[in-house]
């Protein structure tokens, strides 16, 4: 049996090992907090939205050991975030 790293024959081709390895983690942890939130706002699941964006604005807020150059963006997107929530938990009437 072939190793994950070794050429395997399919057919008429030959498939190689990638040359260089994608990096495992992609996306910032606060990202991926993000992505839930919005996950949880579109199954309506308010409760849980609540809670990751706590922990959403825990990170955001909380000084940087290194400094961030997308402090205001990340403030903004928190902010966004915010909004969505409380425009989901108070639909205007009519809409």
């Amino acid at each position: 049996m072939a190793d994950e790293w070794s050429e395997v024959r399919t057919g008429t081709e030959t498939l190689r090992p990638p040359t260089q390895v994608a990096p495992r983690h992609t996306r910032r942890l606060s990202d991926k907090i993000l992505i839930a939130f919005h996950q949880a706002c579109d199954q309506s699941d308010f409760e849980v939205a609540e809670e990751l964006l706590r922990i959403l604005e825990t990170m955001v807020t909380r000084r940087p050991s290194v400094p961030d150059q997308n402090r205001r963006k990340n403030m903004e997107t928190l902010v966004a975030a915010h909004e969505r929530l409380w425009l989901l938990r108070h639909p205007e009437p009519g809409n």
